[in-house]
């Protein structure tokens, strides 16, 4: 009996081809500087970049109001607004509008 050569199992027939293939396998998936690593330090850096600028923003706002509140027509207006504050001859009424409250939804 006569067995036929496998034609797809000739290149594995070469040990520098299968070692090549080893390595590649390793360095892919088990290597501590894996491709799967890799891909996730950059979705890590990505996510970072993205909170850098958000955060520039916010810095560049923050300046903003600092610069504002650094008048004193500024300040009067941030304790009116946000603390109530009013002067000795003034009254001040606080309206609510019904779509601003929080309402309980059971009741």
């Amino acid at each position: 009996m006569k067995f036929k050569k496998n034609k797809y199992l000739k290149p594995f027939k070469n040990i520098f081809l299968l070692i090549g293939v080893l390595f590649i396998v390793w360095m892919l998936f088990f290597d501590a500087n894996s491709w799967i690593i890799h891909s996730e330090l950059n979705g890590e850096i990505d996510d970072l970049e993205n909170e850098k600028e958000y955060y520039k923003k916010e810095i560049e706002k923050d300046k903003k109001d600092l610069k504002k509140l650094s008048t004193k027509e500024g300040l009067e207006k941030f304790a009116r607004e946000q603390y109530y504050m009013k002067r000795d001859n003034e009254e001040i009424y606080i309206i609510e509008y019904e779509d601003s409250l929080k309402t309980n939804q059971n009741d």
